[in-house]
């Protein structure tokens, strides 16, 4: 018997995300050591974990014989603290992508919409097609949410609603009010999705607590990935109302997330030194990479997140270039986007070396 004959028809249409080449793999192929190799592709943070989060890491080692915390108690109570929320407010997940995952379970099936924009995330898309609901594209305004024709897009099909800001992957962010201005025209039965992956990075954030504590249908989910350097624990957070997350428990698989990852959470928030030092850096190392690549000629948006968004060209040809001499870029046509890349915001170094290859590679 052929699998695919046992196989859900759904199965065949579902499209995959394709992740980068693994460092080992790049320097195999091009016959680099992979210490010479600069991952500026999958925006982590290039100054790697919180030491705070290291040392409890060690200190957990002797221990993970023993089943997690199934609840996350306490990383869920540090959490809730920090928004003056309850636990109950708050489910923890194998990143931030499977409470995209959850929201699909409880709230898509065939026949209903999911409204995202754009250049968004491709995640969204993938789980909306996963529980067969309809993607409702709706074009941005200069690469960021056009909040007002999102809402204009929403019909009594509409269940989800995904924005992220900044969004990912050009980095742009609204400005809070346009998303105020959204919730509060936004429909009774959709429920906002608010993508807060780079919120750390932002200058001005909208505090949508009082409107969860209001009843509204919001949920927010945020990822130690980014600025916290935990990418390898897949390690995310969702806050929301306590009715809404307890059915996203309901889906949730028991243990989801290990006990390691818990601890070094926990000890990642604390560490607001290592937070202050990377936003800094990322400060200067985003006017360090826009300078550089408008004085190659580039158009290029510097966003608000940990990377920046540039139009190039050829962005595949120049991926594959730039892959030969150790530096690792996001070409962007998944997104339907030939034309640009996505760089990550690395080390003050690694910046330097991105330009100074680019341009070579430009020349030549």
């Amino acid at each position: 018997m052929n699998y695919t004959d046992l196989a859900n028809p759904g199965v065949f249409d579902q499209p995959m995300y394709i992740p980068g080449k693994p460092l080992n793999a790049v320097a195999k192929e091009y016959g680099l050591k992979i210490d010479s190799i600069d991952k500026l592709a999958s925006n982590e943070n290039p100054f790697g974990p919180s030491p705070n989060a290291l040392r409890s890491l060690s200190n957990a080692l002797d221990s993970v014989h023993l089943y997690p915390d199934g609840s996350c108690t306490e990383l869920k109570e540090v959490i809730a603290n920090q928004f003056s929320l309850n636990s109950e407010n708050i489910i923890v997940g194998n990143g931030s992508n499977e409470i995209i995952e959850l929201l699909g379970h409880v709230f898509l099936k065939p026949g209903l919409d999911v409204v995202v924009g754009s250049y968004s995330f491709i995640v969204y898309r993938l789980v909306a097609r996963l529980f067969g609901a309809n993607v409702i594209d709706v074009p941005m305004d200069d690469f960021k949410h056009d909040l007002r024709a999102m809402l204009k897009a929403i019909t009594p099909n509409t269940r989800l609603v995904f924005v992220a800001s900044p969004n990912n992957p050009t980095g742009m962010a609204n400005h809070p009010s346009e998303i105020i201005e959204f919730i509060e025209s936004m429909p009774e039965h959709v429920i906002l999705c608010f993508d807060e992956a780079y919120a750390e990075y932002l200058e001005e954030l909208p505090n949508l607590v009082p409107y969860i504590l209001e009843g509204k249908n919001i949920i927010c989910f945020r990822t130690f990935s980014k600025i916290y350097g935990l990418g390898g624990l897949r390690i995310g957070y969702g806050y929301g109302d306590s009715d809404l997350i307890a059915l996203l428990n309901r889906v949730r698989q028991p243990f989801n997330v290990n006990s390691l990852s818990q601890v070094a959470a926990i000890s990642a928030l604390s560490d607001s030194d290592f937070l202050n030092h990377c936003k800094k850096a990322n400060d200067l190392g985003r006017k360090q990479l826009v300078e550089g690549l408008n004085r190659l000629g580039l158009k290029v948006y510097g966003g608000s997140a940990n990377f920046v968004f540039a139009q190039v060209g050829q962005g595949q040809k120049l991926f594959k270039k730039l892959q030969a001499k150790g530096i690792i870029i996001r070409p962007l046509d998944s997104y339907g986007l030939p034309e640009y890349i996505r760089i990550t915001i690395g080390t003050e170094t690694q910046n330097d070396r991105f330009l100074k290859i680019l341009e070579k590679e430009m020349d030549s």
